[in-house]
């Protein structure tokens, strides 16, 4: 990511729930609504303190405040009183049209609406629903009454209840802008950069391409002798991609790439406004942003005839789906959409790895529910740790959803092999590292540009992560039957620290010709 997601550090260059926590500093009295300003120095302080931030373990006023002070969408996770409300290992074969599921949704509606029509008496149920849902056990609904939040967290149906689209202002970190107003994080970047030079950027291999400076870190050329990544396919969910890019339409199959697809999708929704409509699907599945496109080329661009940059599974089939904006999911539109991705990879039998650049500082219950998902349906998924100006990184830990246990987090590291890249996020929860940052001049790696074939460059954990998404790739087709947790332990036991782990480098550089042996 070129600004690197990153949040997500806030910035973008700036991130599960239980019952017992649902009511924790719950309360019926009316409170009045906190600023954004008070709203994000609660976040920023228990992040300091604990490392995340969970909605679900705030009073109900906080979670009313930041709803007042964003767009009023709620999600609000539910099952039925006789169910477990922890749905991480079944949520998959879960039936939302089944009879007692059903009866839930719409007695959960119901209960909302009388609320809210306490100060909206025209309200209707069509009016009240934000977003549709047809897989995931959620209602995305619009709250203005304080008294839902506090009827919802006592509700014996309801597994979490929290705001869609909040995220910190970046004031509060140093920078000037609104980030979740004016979220631009990572975008803009992905041209062609000038002044390579060959062997400092890349190297020229047959029949014509380039090959990064940093897969040599890698062993990834010397992987290629055994596996190119062929009969596996990888899911980039991102910022959709380039039209203009002939590397991804008519060159796709060209030089040594050969017999491979790409499917370009949309899960991005359009934004959803109270008593006016649902917040449909977006049409377009093109990148306006650069940073999926960038991300496609690190995992997946064709070994070509035509000096372009080469991907590391430069034989995989890629599935390019537009779920956000750019790389801070910051809006409810955006959360539902990337959660919807992750419902559409769990869905496509044919997907085999997930790799998602993204993330946010808060954590997203209806997004950990579509991972959940997703994983328990047999996907290899990498995100990524989390990236940010240099000023916010280094105190500022893993991001959501990588710091979920069944997400493999990737951070980036420079070409000295031990320290983090400049904006990249560090810590217990990282399970790779991807050398991605030159330590003399700061130049990071090679990818796929907007247009053209001259390639850009792109750094943080969003390379770091396509990369190691792609390097899966390559293992996965050298072993086309094995189970993932098998290609996942060879990833493992080619890697730098095996079988130790670094406290904030996981497993560390994976070593791809060994683990394609």
């Amino acid at each position: 990511m070129k600004k690197s997601i990153w949040l997500v550090a806030v910035i973008a260059g700036l991130l599960s729930c239980n019952k017992t926590n649902l009511n924790s500093g719950s309360t019926d009295n009316q409170q009045e609504k906190l600023s954004s300003l008070q709203v994000d120095q609660l976040i920023k302080d228990e992040v300091i303190k604990s490392g995340q931030f969970n909605w679900n373990k705030q009073p109900d006023h906080v979670i009313w405040s930041a709803l007042q002070n964003r767009d009023l969408v709620l999600s609000v996770g539910y099952a039925p009183q006789n169910q477990s409300h922890d749905l991480s290992s079944t949520i998959h074969t879960i039936d939302i049209g089944e009879n007692q599921w059903q009866q839930t949704r719409d007695a959960l509606l119901q209960q909302i609406l009388i609320t809210e029509k306490q100060l909206n008496p025209s309200l209707t149920i069509d009016q009240l629903i934000a977003y549709d849902e047809s897989v995931l056990p959620v209602v995305d609904v619009f709250v203005q009454n304080q008294a839902t939040i506090a009827m919802l967290r006592k509700n014996a149906t309801v597994r979490y209840a929290e705001p869609m689209g909040y995220e910190p202002n970046a004031g509060l970190f140093g920078v000037q802008q609104n980030i979740a107003q004016t979220s631009t994080s990572g975008c803009g970047s992905n041209n062609a950069e000038a002044g390579l030079t060959e062997p400092a950027d890349y190297i020229t291999i047959s029949p014509g391409a380039k090959q990064s400076w940093n897969y040599a870190y890698h062993n990834i050329p010397a992987a290629w002798s055994r596996s190119s990544g062929a009969g596996k396919k990888i899911m980039v969910i991102d910022t959709g991609i380039s039209p203009d890019q002939a590397l991804f339409h008519s060159l796709l199959n060209s030089g040594n790439s050969n017999g491979r697809t790409l499917e370009k999708k949309v899960t991005l929704r359009k934004s959803a406004w109270l008593g006016l409509s649902y917040g449909s699907v977006e049409t377009s599945v093109n990148d306006a942003c650069g940073h999926g496109t960038s991300m496609i080329g690190a995992a997946a661009s064709p070994r070509n005839t035509v000096g372009g940059a080469t991907g590391v599974a430069y034989n995989s089939s890629i599935v390019s789906v537009r779920a956000s904006v750019d790389v801070l999911i910051d809006e409810s539109r955006e959360n539902k959409g990337v959660s919807d991705a992750f419902v559409l990879a769990g869905n496509t039998a044919s997907v085999n790895i997930v790799s998602m650049s993204m993330g946010r500082i808060t954590s997203s219950s209806q997004l950990g529910d579509a991972v959940d998902y997703a994983y328990n349906k047999g996907k290899l998924i990498f995100c990524a740790a989390g990236t940010s100006f240099g000023w916010s990184s280094g105190w500022w830990g893993v991001v959501f959803p990588a710091t979920k246990t069944n997400v493999n987090a990737v951070t980036g590291i420079k070409d000295n092999q031990k320290s983090r890249c400049d904006a990249c996020h560090e810590g217990p929860e990282v399970d790779f590292v991807v050398v991605m940052e030159q330590s003399l001049n700061g130049r990071t790696a090679i990818s796929t540009a907007q247009t053209g074939f001259p390639p850009s460059t792109v750094g943080g954990s969003s390379v770091a992560t396509a990369t190691a998404a792609g390097i899966a790739g390559l293992v996965w087709a050298r072993n086309p039957a094995a189970s993932r947790e098998h290609v996942l332990n060879k990833m493992i036991e080619g890697s730098s620290y095996y079988p130790g782990k670094s406290a904030n480098f996981g497993w560390g550089i994976t070593n791809a010709n060994a683990a394609t042996e």
